[in-house]
């Protein structure tokens, strides 16, 4: 069961991180080891987005739909470790932190078929296709989450987003994310579960229509 928390500060976000490994190992400074590998990652040079704002974003979520997930552990090894590597000029990201989170769930010895699990659902994030897996398509709805916020916090994840292209000019830039705005508009539903598409869809589009506007 996921730990009631309000606030996701970065205190309670290393407690989240060491409760859920404390029940796979007791090696201590693997896991302080492991965090502070977290915690670099998502601190390095140019993420703007991608940090740990949106891990703990998305753990927050995580615990406000946890009824809806049912292997809570896989699903918050999952988010931890889904864009630990991102390089914005790559294309095997989700590959890269796929491995990365087996190769530590291995180490702390995460259940085998479960560690299976992490990894398909990190791999899903690429192509954000859920499958058949209930647990991948809240998975995906909780990344893409902020499609659907209020106006002012889209356009600051918009703009952060273009900050983690800056090495790419507006004529590179623009069609380039139009074209990955359009795919998500062009798609029967943007959001895989009921619960986000019920609150989201709509806002999302809308917030996506107008970013579309813009480039």
């Amino acid at each position: 069961m996921f730990p009631n928390f309000t606030l996701m500060k970065p205190l309670l976000l290393e407690y989240i991180w060491t409760d859920l490994c404390s029940r796979y190992t007791a090696d201590d400074a693997l896991v302080k080891s492991a965090y502070g590998q977290l915690v670099a990652a998502y601190g390095s040079e140019g993420r703007y987005y991608h940090t740990l704002t949106h891990i703990r974003n998305m753990i927050s979520s995580a615990f406000t739909h946890e009824a809806l997930i049912q292997d809570k552990d896989a699903f918050l090894f999952a988010i931890f470790f889904h864009d630990i590597v991102y390089d914005a000029t790559a294309k095997d990201n989700e590959e890269k932190s796929a491995r990365a989170a087996v190769d530590f769930l291995q180490k702390i010895n995460f259940w085998e078929e479960e560690l299976v699990t992490v990894a398909q659902m990190i791999l899903a994030t690429k192509t954000h296709t859920p499958g058949d897996m209930p647990d991948t398509a809240m998975l995906l709805d909780v990344d893409l989450e902020v499609l659907g916020a209020d106006a002012a916090t889209y356009r600051t994840y918009s703009e952060q987003i273009r900050k983690e292209y800056a090495m790419y000019p507006d004529e590179v830039y623009n069609p380039g994310r139009k074209k990955v705005l359009e795919h998500f508009l062009e798609k029967p539903f943007i959001y895989a579960t009921a619960a986000f598409r019920e609150q989201l869809e709509i806002p999302a589009r809308t917030n996506i229509e107008n970013e579309i506007a813009t480039l």
